[in-house]
């Protein structure tokens, strides 16, 4: 989700689709590659605000803040189970409370429906400030203690007693979905936890393996061009004599310079970003969010890259890149690693990573890693490795490599990686999302089912059912329904 990824607010065109499923913020930064831009959303859900602890884990700590939720009633009979959407690295949207298929799950069902804001991103802030001292109390355990703390309140205060609880998320909330039912199972009954990367890693080159073999599924040739384009323009890279060509082509808001190998992964990231975060999200029925871009899908990219009149690979993948800045109505492509440094560093909560950059990032470097390195052979892009992605911890956090590996083994050794063991988990997935690669494809148990969906992406089944879905897209949902039909017997 998770990543997203993932928005142009601290750069502009390439990681432009991050975040999580149901969450939408303004950023753009590396993680789940999800973070959208979304309109203003006008929404009979009013927001409304939960008493919680800044630390579950230190019962000497007695502070507190407001965290964001909404409610939905209009399907809750008595009796009916209650579904908690958990919010993930961004605000959560209140759209969702009006759209998705966890509504028809719940209009079938009769459940009351909650969603939760994840702490430390949208409007529920823990602490004055983002600095580092304040990001510690920003980790997916403690996340998991808010949902337990809400979910233990709420039903006392809405009397809710005897009432089962299913926990819906996608993506990153994907995860907490399943991790919440496996710490906490005398809270919640089951769990869809949907494109969740379950098994943390710091280095993720099979995302743009997966990449790749999206990219060929629509079209052999489409992935070998992008391999070309990419060469062609590390090549270019070693001349500064072509950087005022390199300027002009990709519209950069200054003249390209080259100063250290970070500089030079940055500018080549942001440019794969743009076929990395169109593969996460292809096709998928994401318009009622007020996202922009859903009509670029791998189809139109394959087409731009495999259009000769254009000219060379290099001059079809500038033509890439223009045509997202064309969608998302961006000027010029800022690509300085230091201006990226010093945006990820403010720590104010109206600086411009405050939409979720910096609390996302800091997340991965100190849980999950998730670095999508161009390290692999088997993918289309070069020049952005694992190195790149490391020193980014040091550089915003002073979170050595060390520290790093270390917190992401204890990620998989507290909740068991890709060997989750619990009940009640349905894990669903699309073979076109590069997330799959950290996900569960295969059944556990029959009672930890996976729902593996061939040619769809990133949480594709969370969203609304449409006449053009694949067969295979609306079976899974089906599938989904009559699990938790079964679990909630």
């Amino acid at each position: 989700m998770a990543f997203h990824g993932s928005g142009s607010l601290l750069r502009n065109v390439a990681l432009l689709v991050l975040l999580s499923v149901f969450v939408n913020g303004d950023g753009q930064f590396r993680g789940f590659r999800r973070f959208q831009l979304y309109s203003s959303q006008r929404t009979v859900f009013d927001e409304q605000w939960f008493t919680q602890r800044l630390d579950h884990f230190n019962g000497a700590d007695s502070r507190v803040w407001k965290q964001r939720y909404f409610v939905n009633e209009a399907f809750s009979k008595p009796g009916g189970p209650v579904f908690l959407m958990i919010g993930g690295e961004g605000p959560v949207n209140p759209a969702w409370m009006q759209n998705g298929t966890w509504l028809t799950y719940a209009q079938k069902l009769g459940a009351l429906c909650l969603m939760l804001e994840h702490r430390f991103y949208g409007e529920s802030h823990p602490t004055p400030d983002l600095s580092t001292d304040s990001l510690r109390f920003l980790s997916s355990r403690q996340a998991l203690a808010d949902l337990a703390h809400f979910r233990s309140e709420t039903a006392e205060a809405r009397g809710l007693a005897g009432r089962k609880w299913v926990a819906f998320g996608g993506s990153y909330p994907g995860s907490l979905a399943a991790w919440f039912r496996l710490k906490y199972p005398h809270l919640v009954h089951a769990s869809v936890a949907t494109s969740a990367p379950v098994h943390a890693t710091v280095n993720f080159p099979e995302y743009l393996e997966v990449v790749w073999r999206s990219l060929a599924s629509e079209n052999a040739e489409c992935p070998v061009t992008v391999t070309k384009a990419s060469s062609a323009l590390v090549e270019r890279l070693k001349d500064p004599k072509t950087y005022d060509n390199i300027t002009a082509d990709f519209n950069l808001c200054s003249k390209l310079q080259i100063q250290t190998e970070m500089d030079s992964a940055y500018f080549l990231e942001t440019l794969a970003g743009n076929f990395m975060d169109v593969v996460q999200y292809n096709e998928d029925n994401r318009g009622f969010e007020g996202v922009t871009g859903t009509n670029i899908t791998i189809k139109v990219l394959c087409s731009v890259m495999g259009d000769t009149s254009l000219g060379d690979p290099y001059a079809r993948y500038a033509a890439v890149a223009r045509l997202m800045m064309d969608t998302f109505s961006i000027k010029c492509v800022n690509i300085s690693y230091n201006s990226y440094l010093g945006d990820m560093t403010d720590t104010s909560w109206n600086g411009p990573a405050a939409g979720g950059g910096r609390q996302w990032v800091y997340q991965t470097c100190t849980e999950f890693g998730f670095y999508q390195s161009s390290d692999s052979p088997n993918q289309p892009f070069t020049g952005f490795p694992l190195v790149y992605h490391v020193k980014q911890c040091a550089d915003f956090y002073n979170v050595s490599a060390e520290q790093l590996a270390e917190a992401v083994a204890q990620t998989n050794e507290y909740y068991g990686g890709y060997d989750i063991r619990s009940t009640r988990i349905v894990l669903p997935n699309g073979s076109i999302d590069p997330w799959h690669a950290l996900g569960v494809t295969r059944d556990i148990t029959p009672d930890l089912p996976a729902v593996f969906i061939k040619g769809t992406a990133h949480c594709a089944n969370m969203y609304p059912a449409r006449s053009q879905d694949l067969l295979q897209l609306t079976l899974a949902r089906d599938h989904v329904f009559l699990l938790l039909q079964k679990w909630l017997k």
